[in-house]
This record gives C-alpha cells, sequence and structure tokens, in this order.
C-alpha cells in the first residue's frame, strides 16, 4: 500500500466518520466546485475573513469555472479535524491555523507563530522571499497536501482573564485557552491549558469552564464579545507576533488542477493575505478605544512574568530539535528572523524612535 493510500484509509479525528458525508469534486462543462471545510464558523473576524476573500477571488479571476465550497467547522467536521478529512481526501481543501496539527507534526507550529518569534512581516519575508513556502511543501507532503499561506492575524493580545496576572504564581492552574507552541508554555509555567476551538471560547469563558482566553485582537475579539465577560485585557501577548493562516489542498487534488487553476490559486490567496494584515492592522485601534470606552482595564505583564515566558519558549523550542525536519525548519526560520530583525532594528526602529521623539515636540 503506498502512503497516499494508507493516509486516505488512515485519517484520524473524526474525519473518517465524515467521509459519507462529503462529497467528491463536481466537474460540469469544464467548471469545477471543491469543497473547503474550515476552522471557524461563517463570518468570523479576520479569520474567515481570509477565506471568504481567497474564495471570491478565485471565483472572479477565474470567471466563475472554479469554485470553492466553504463549509465552517461543524458543518462536515470539526474545527481541529479539517486536516484529516483533507489529507485523506475526503474534502478538497481546508482553511486553518497549522499549529492546530501539532499532534501531527510539531513543525507546523513556525508556518502560524512561535512564541517570540516572527511579527507578520516578517514571516512573510522568510514565506515568500526565503524557502519557508519550501520547506511547508516538503513537510506537508508527508501527509498528502499542499499549503498556500492565506491570511494573517498579526500580533495577537496576551489575552482575556478573570484574575490579574502580577507574577507567575498567578497562572499556577489557570485553566487558560492558547493553542500551539504558547499553549506549551503556559502549561510549563503551571497552567492549565485548553485547546478550545475559536466558535467555542464565548461559552467556556463564560460557564467558567476557563479562567481565561486569548484569541486575535480587538477588532476580532469585540466582535465576539468577551468584554461582556470579564475587563482585564492584556494586550501585549508573547505567543503570537504574527500568526499566519493557510489554504492547503489535498495533493492529489492540487496536482488534478491546471495550471492556470493553480496559479489563479496562488495569486487569490497572496492577494487575500496583504488584504487580511492590512484589516487585521487597520481595525485594531479603533476597536480598542471602543473597548475601553465600555470599562476594559488594558494591562501588560510584569516584567518578571515576560522573563519567565521567554525561558520556557526557549525550553519548548528546543525539545523537538532532534528531529531533523522539525530542526531544519526551525534553523530557516530564526535566521530568516535574525536576518530581517537585523535591518528593522536600525532602519524602521531608528526611524519610529525618531518620528516618535519629533512628534512630540
Amino acid at each position: 500500500m503506498d502512503r497516499r493510500s494508507f493516509l486516505r484509509t488512515s485519517a484520524v479525528g473524526g474525519a473518517a466518520a465524515a467521509s459519507t458525508t462529503l462529497a467528491a469534486p463536481a466537474y460540469a462543462q469544464g467548471n469545477r466546485t471543491l469543497t473547503m471545510v474550515t476552522s471557524v464558523p461563517d463570518g468570523f473576524a479576520i479569520f474567515d475573513d481570509a477565506a471568504q476573500l481567497a474564495i471570491d477571488y478565485i471565483s472572479e479571476m477565474s470567471d466563475g469555472s472554479l469554485v470553492i465550497d466553504k463549509n465552517p467547522a461543524g458543518t462536515l467536521v470539526g474545527a481541529f479535524e479539517v486536516f484529516d478529512a483533507v489529507s485523506a481526501g475526503q474534502a478538497d481543501v481546508y482553511h486553518s491555523a497549522e499549529y492546530y496539527f501539532l499532534n501531527q507534526h510539531p513543525a507546523f507550529a513556525y508556518f502560524t507563530s512561535v512564541p517570540f518569534g516572527m511579527t507578520s512581516q516578517e514571516i512573510a519575508n522568510w514565506y515568500y522571499r526565503r524557502d519557508g513556502q519550501q520547506l511547508h511543501d516538503n513537510l506537508s507532503s508527508l501527509f498528502n497536501l499542499k499549503p498556500l499561506m492565506c491570511g494573517q492575524t498579526a500580533m495577537q493580545p496576551g489575552g482575556w482573564f478573570n484574575v490579574e496576572i502580577n507574577s507567575v504564581d498567578d497562572l499556577q492552574g489557570l485553566r487558560f485557552r492558547m493553542p500551539g507552541q504558547g499553549g506549551q508554555v503556559l502549561g510549563r509555567l503551571g497552567a492549565s491549558v485548553q485547546n478550545v476551538p475559536g466558535g467555542e471560547i464565548y461559552q467556556a469563558l463564560s460557564t467558567g469552564q476557563i479562567d481565561g482566553a486569548e484569541w486575535i485582537g480587538p477588532y476580532a475579539d469585540e466582535r465576539l464579545g468577551f468584554q461582556e465577560i470579564t475587563n482585564n485585557y492584556y494586550t501585549a501577548g508573547f505567543h503570537e507576533p504574527g500568526s499566519a493562516l493557510h489554504m492547503s489542498f489535498n495533493l492529489e487534488v492540487w496536482e488534478s488542477l491546471t495550471a492556470q487553476q493553480q496559479r489563479i490559486i496562488q495569486v487569490a490567496c497572496e492577494a487575500a493575505h496583504a488584504q487580511n494584515t492590512a484589516l487585521s492592522l487597520a481595525e485594531n485601534g479603533a476597536a480598542l478605544a471602543r473597548l475601553k470606552s465600555e470599562g476594559v482595564q488594558t494591562r501588560e505583564f510584569p516584567d518578571d512574568v515576560w522573563d519567565a515566558f521567554g525561558r520556557a519558549s526557549a525550553e519548548v523550542r528546543e525539545e523537538n530539535m532532534d528531529d531533523p525536519i522539525y530542526a531544519e525548519i526551525a534553523e530557516s526560520y530564526f535566521a530568516s528572523l535574525e536576518e530581517s530583525s537585523s535591518w528593522y532594528e536600525i532602519g524602521d526602529g531608528e526611524y519610529m524612535r525618531q518620528r516618535n521623539r519629533v512628534n512630540a515636540n
């Protein structure tokens, strides 16, 4: 049995159960419809906006001959089951955050975000202009997938807490929603980490199932109504300085597309990514002002808590370095980060310092 046949028959996490409900791609007079599954409900700000924008671009650029049928989390498969469904060929494409799939391979974290890692622009530099895309292709191909970056939440705040965090001791036993390596860091510091899907966070927080949660940023968080539950909002986070989203195709489906269709999808994802990054960055300031006017208290973690985040983050990053795939991706990621940040520090950093000084006078 070859690898792809094996993957089709051995997917986990609910994909097999979905096989009786997911439709095969539709063809009619040269037209094609692909089935997409996503990890958030329909209309979720920033996250679903990216998927929908790419879908619209694909339809428009193909003059309606290539259509993606979007099925939000919970309609065909669960939020965290999309990887398995597409890998096994039971859906054609997913839109999600790759760090939801660390159980498949821990290196997937680098293609969304890692603690103290890349900003939104830095990950774009790595993915588009260095070897990020190729490394992602290589890893994903092991699971019968072809990924494309498609969306960016930008820097994510530390989150909403029912208690103030004045020291590392306040994290002990705290039931907190945070995925990816950030969640692993909190777990090392004593928190009880909960990997709650985006569509279930509000209920979990409002019923006391969790003591706190991070999501995307003021604009998206406001839309979900977290300010109705708690007013402690930590506005700078260590865990996701720039979180990329991806559209990932079943590899056999991708290879069955024409070169023109593949190019349309690639360009649509790149355009949606740029627009989504701008949406994230443009709307957060006004949304934060509205939240503060409603009584939300913006807070910052103390320096000793930041230091603890840093130490635990380094430990989490290193614990899989004996895996050659993980090591190759991590080394490429941090080499690109150093290259980008060295320029930003002397270029943008100095300019912004001087701009703030001059404008203050």
